[in-house]
């Protein structure tokens, strides 16, 4: 008798306990119509070409679009940014960075592990120091500076060249006098380094 009544009290109680926890944020309708195609609607990126979103910084991806807008920062976005509010700028960085982490999209290589020797310890003979002294040990984001972790190989491999060729613009100035000091091998390292990082 006394397992029927713990039976009853628990299935009284489980509509509560379920209706208690959180519904997962629904994502904005420019997320859906518009960020989506290529960045995936939970931030996952679409392809190895774009960025993943999910846990990057608040601060950071809200910046960044208004960068993109404001033409401090070139790329294809531009055209994607060109008329977005800010209302929908923030509401497009709130929601991403709710996003979870996905898993790593590289997985750990013998040249990676030469690219995590020169991101903890840089590289003393060509003036490369090490990356975590900014980007941190975990290569995870802040209001300044983008998620690094996890990214995928091609897209970091790209943005790196990009400091080197003084296309990226509106970043530390840092990253250019780095930049320019990494070989091809180097850049492909880290890449692939950073890519498996969780």
């Amino acid at each position: 008798m006394r397992s029927l009544l713990a039976i009853a009290v628990v299935a009284t109680c489980l509509p509560t306990l379920s209706a208690a926890q959180p519904a997962a944020p629904q994502p904005p309708e420019i997320v859906k119509t518009r960020c989506a195609m290529c960045h995936g609607e939970k931030g996952e990126a679409t392809s190895e070409d774009f960025p993943r979103l999910a846990g990057q910084h608040e601060a950071y991806l809200a910046r960044s679009l208004r960068d993109f807008r404001a033409g401090r920062r070139q790329s294809i976005m531009q055209r994607f940014v060109k008329n977005v509010t800010e209302p929908d700028m923030d509401a497009i960085a709130r929601y991403y960075a709710a996003q979870p982490v996905p898993p790593p999209s590289g997985q750990v290589t013998e040249l990676g592990s030469v690219g995590k020797y020169l991101y903890e310890k840089g590289n003393t003979f060509s003036g490369v120091p090490a990356c975590k002294t900014c980007h941190g040990a975990l290569a995870h984001a802040s209001e300044k500076l983008p998620r690094l972790a996890g990214q995928h190989v091609s897209y970091l491999e790209r943005e790196i060249r990009e400091f080197i060729d003084a296309k990226r613009t509106n970043d530390n100035e840092v990253m250019h006098t780095v930049a320019e000091k990494l070989t091809p091998l180097e850049i492909r390292a880290l890449a692939e380094y950073l890519a498996a990082l969780p």
